[in-house]
């Protein structure tokens, strides 16, 4: 009978061998930005003017479906007659 010839050590040789990496470049922290009071009051502001905006946009748009639900009602009343 054959039998399987083994190697002669059990463990293979590590197949790369560790370097050690180049180290991390330095971060540079960001200039600090000042905010003053005006900054704070224009942002502000702006978020009141867009809110109101989108608040308009979105009464316009259900008024205007309203109105097509009621034109549709409308027509198909006078359609029938």
């Amino acid at each position: 009978m054959f039998l399987p010839k083994y190697p002669d050590s059990p463990t293979p040789p590590p197949a790369h061998t560790h370097t050690p990496a180049a180290p991390a470049p330095v971060r540079r922290s960001l200039p600090s930005v000042s905010i003053d009071q005006k900054t704070v009051v224009a942002l502000v502001v702006g978020g009141v003017v867009l809110t109101a905006l989108l608040a308009a946009v979105a009464v316009t748009a259900i008024s205007v479906a309203v109105a097509a639900v009621v034109l549709r009602s409308m027509l198909r009343d006078h359609q029938r007659r």
